[in-house]
Parts: structure tokens; sequence; C-alpha cells
């Protein structure tokens, strides 16, 4: 059965013990801090961390739906053992303050919709290859479904998965688009208190491509298996039935008949 914790009448573990992977100073910090201000404002419904692989290299893959994200999902897996290490966008990179924060955390920059990307995803190989948890939103933006549903998938946590042989966890989330819903622009709400509900599901089958050249076919297999995985949980936390056809982002003459 997966573990409820409603942060308004449960303590949580001290992070020092629910987390004893070896890391960098800054992300235990950072995370206890970012943890200490959300805490009293939200609620949270947990589940399933014992899935979370507790040692070597895994990617985490999960659906997108806030710019509050990275504080829903970071903390669920800092407290479930791990330390994340998200793909996050370069300008972030450059934010005074913000940015050195999340370099000294050892999180990988992105230069989305460039040639550069890949260099990102060449880093997440290695992190990978070195142990680490590393988190990827395979959607790579906030989901432009109008419910906020997981749509269409990149590529890019198919290729590093086949690459290092790594497990592929799932993590559905729900919840942090009470706060901020998608990508809008306006002031967070933090009344009624959001339940940032998150469940890790078994890890998706992909042994059989493994076996088989890296084609585009491939590729494109995995990353639906990928993305079917995340939807199912994400579905279970909604109670909910989700769209028939997965909302597809790009432009009308980009998509194959």
């Amino acid at each position: 059965m997966g573990r409820s914790v409603d942060a308004s009448s449960t303590v949580l573990r001290p992070l020092a013990q629910a987390n004893r992977e070896p890391g960098e100073r800054a992300i235990y910090w950072t995370v206890s801090l970012l943890h200490a201000i959300a805490r009293p404002l939200t609620r949270l419904d947990w589940r399933h961390q014992e899935r979370l692989p507790q040692t070597g290299g895994v990617i985490l893959v999960a659906n997108h739906i806030s710019n509050v994200d990275p504080i829903a999902l970071g903390q669920y897996i800092a407290f479930s053992g791990r330390w994340p290490r998200f793909l996050a966008k370069a300008s972030l990179f450059g934010v005074p303050v913000v940015g050195a924060v999340i370099r000294a955390c050892g999180q990988i920059p992105v230069q989305r919709r460039s040639a550069a990307a890949k260099d990102a995803l060449a880093a997440a190989v290695v992190a990978v290859e070195q142990g680490r948890a590393v988190v990827i939103y395979p959607e790579g933006t906030i989901s432009g479904d109008p419910l906020l549903w997981p749509m269409r998938g990149h590529t890019g946590a198919a290729r590093v998965a086949l690459q290092t042989s790594a497990p592929v966890v799932p993590i559905g989330q729900w919840g942090a688009q009470q706060i901020l819903y998608g990508n809008r622009l306006t002031v967070p709400r933090l009344l009624p208190r959001a339940t940032f509900r998150l469940v890790t599901g078994e890890p998706v089958p992909l042994e059989d491509l493994r076996a088989l050249p890296v084609t585009a076919a491939v590729l494109a297999e995995a990353t639906e298996r990928i993305m079917a995985a995340i939807t199912a949980l994400v579905a279970e936390l909604r109670a909910e039935s989700p769209p028939a056809v997965r909302f597809d982002p790009r432009p009308t003459h980009e998509v194959s008949p």
C-alpha cells in the first residue's frame, strides 16, 4: 500500500534520516529550506516512495503541470532517499543567486530548442553512469493540454535510457497547479492549501527495445511507453480518465497524417 502524509498533522522524518545518499551540502540545505517554506502552506499525499531505487543510476520521469513542480517533485524525491538532478533550462543558470544555487546543487543546464540540447543529454548520461538520480520532464515544458494531462513527449529520456540501460521510473504528480496553473503568470494562490499528490510507478519496460538499434521508431516507442506510464499514474491521482488522444503541441503542419 502507498503511504499518505498530511503535512498539517504528521511529522516527517528529518531529511538527514530520510536521505542518506551522499550529495552536495548545497542540495541538502536548499531542499531543507524549500521544504520548511512549503510545508506549512501545503498538504502532502505521497505514495509508493518504496518504488524509488535507493542506489545506482536511475532516470526519473514526471509530468509537468506548473512552475511549482520542482518544489513539489524535488522534496518528494529527496525525502524518498535520493537527491534529484533536474534537467533545467539554461536561462535559470544566469539568474543572480538562483543560478549559483542550482549550479552548486549539481543540476544540469539545457539549451532548449538548440543543437546544444544534446550536451544536456550527454551530461545526463554521465550523471546516471555516476549513480545519480536524474529527473527529466519528457514533455520538455509545462503541458499545453487545457486540462494539464500529459502531452506528447520528446525523446530525450528515451535516449538517455537506451544509452545507459538505467531503469526509467515514472512519477505522477498533481496539485502544484492549485498554486500556479500551467504556464499562467499569475499571483500564486496559497489558500486554500494545495495538496501535492505524488506517486511512483514501476519501472517502464524497455528491455526489448534495448536489444534493437536506436532508430527513430525505437525512440518513439520508448517515449510512448514512458508517457503512457506517467499518464496512468496521473489518472490514478486525479481519479479520472485521460483523453483518448494525447495533446500534441506541434503546429498542425508539423504533424504527420
